[in-house]
């Protein structure tokens, strides 16, 4: 992978959440999967399935951000035990969620959402700048630790 273009998978990942073609963390690991590591199993998406609407419609933490980081243990994360990479993967994972509340306040899906009703048009346009946002900034991080270049 020479390049890689952000605003695409930005795009991309909102247009697959957009359409119903996956939730918010499925469509982030698919859209980094096709664009930057093609060689990532299909199970990989299957393991964001989980998180949407807040870990499995819990309305915890925000299934955006969620999939970002299993994006970034699949990068950066260990395979074997006491591996040391674990520390740089918490570290980027601690990146993008300080990106993520530093635009928002907060990660809790309950609060992002007060006052919505669940599947409206407010909800899912929220929804899908959210998806987009976080696979944009998972996508930018991935690209500077691997040194890939963007446009």
């Amino acid at each position: 992978m020479d390049k890689i273009n952000l605003n695409s998978i930005k795009t991309e990942a909102e247009q697959l959440y957009r359409n119903g073609d996956y939730y918010c963390s499925e469509a982030i690991i698919s859209t980094l999967r096709k664009h930057i590591a093609p060689e990532m199993p299909e199970e990989a998406i299957a393991m964001g399935s989980g998180f949407p609407v807040g870990m499995g419609g819990s309305m915890c933490a925000c299934g955006a951000l969620t999939g970002g980081i299993i994006a970034l243990g699949y990068f950066f994360g260990r395979v074997t035990p006491k591996d040391k990479k674990v520390k740089k993967t918490m570290e980027l994972s601690k990146e993008l969620h300080d990106s993520f509340t530093g635009n928002h306040k907060v990660l809790c899906c309950k609060v992002l959402t007060k006052g919505m009703k669940l599947g409206s048009k407010k909800h899912m346009d929220q929804c899908v700048q959210f998806t987009g946002e976080v696979a944009e900034k998972t996508a930018r991080i991935i690209a500077r630790e691997l040194k890939i270049d963007t446009e």
